[in-house]
């Protein structure tokens, strides 16, 4: 029996398309899913997360998850991505250096055990660590089969130098934002944001979905292009930034 996104408690926001809110951090993972392929896009806060994550995706996709995406590197986004073993790694250009470099990969353990993870499953998780093979400059798409395509944009820098974003087109048309956008909380902008840029980066993310899209942050509720209208028009005021 197909087991369906309810019964798992995703939330699908269209044909092949939803999303999960994970726990603690209230982080999203997406799913888009194709003919014989399926996308991830974020991985989770730990190993043993993204295993979960990977179990129930691929049981909502019926077939292995082909790809994963991720939208930017912070460790509540990648630390999962581990469990993706086989399937094609998708990231911002220039994300492999926050992983390989040294001060990097200590900026990610500090920032998870800072935020409450276990140290155990930050150790794990950042020995772990797995390195995007496929670095987005511009724009790349992505055809999972059956008529899906995806488009995987770069439109940072902005929350972090890496920022990535996943649009999916249809009726309607799904935007996962990452962290540029968030709901439940306040915009988070760390050592690793460029302020100066954030809102550059959501009128980019607006032309790519338009009026009518679903925006998916990478914290909260799924809102529409009026609130990142509005998120955009605060960090500018928040920043200093001319629009």
């Amino acid at each position: 029996m197909t087991v369906t996104w309810e019964e798992l408690r995703w939330e699908r926001l269209a044909p092949g398309v939803g999303r999960c809110r994970l726990p603690v951090w209230d982080c999203t993972a997406g799913l888009v899913v194709g003919a014989g392929a399926a996308l991830l896009i974020d991985a989770g806060s730990s190993l043993a997360e993204g295993v979960r994550l990977r179990a129930q995706a691929e049981e909502l996709a019926g077939h292995r998850v082909t790809h994963l995406a991720l939208t930017h590197p912070h460790f509540d986004h990648v630390f999962g991505a581990a469990a993706f073993a086989g399937a094609e790694v998708f990231g911002a250009v220039g994300i492999d250096t926050v992983f390989t470099a040294r001060h990097g990969r200590e900026e990610l353990r500090a920032d998870a055990v800072g935020n409450g993870l276990d140290t155990h499953l930050a150790d794990e998780a950042v020995d772990a660590l797995a390195l995007p093979r496929h670095h987005v400059f511009g724009e790349w798409t992505l055809d999972l089969g059956g008529g899906r395509q995806v488009l995987l944009a770069n439109v940072g820098p902005a929350h972090t130098a890496h920022d990535l974003v996943v649009l999916v087109p249809g009726s309607p048309e799904v935007v996962f934002c990452g962290d540029l956008v968030e709901e439940s909380g306040e915009p988070q902008a760390g050592w690793d944001a460029v302020p100066s840029h954030w809102p550059a980066a959501l009128d980019r993310l607006l032309d790519l979905g338009g009026e009518d899209a679903l925006y998916v942050p990478g914290h909260g509720a799924v809102v529409d292009a009026a609130f990142v209208r509005a998120q955009r028009d605060a960090l500018a005021d928040r920043f200093g930034v001319s629009l």
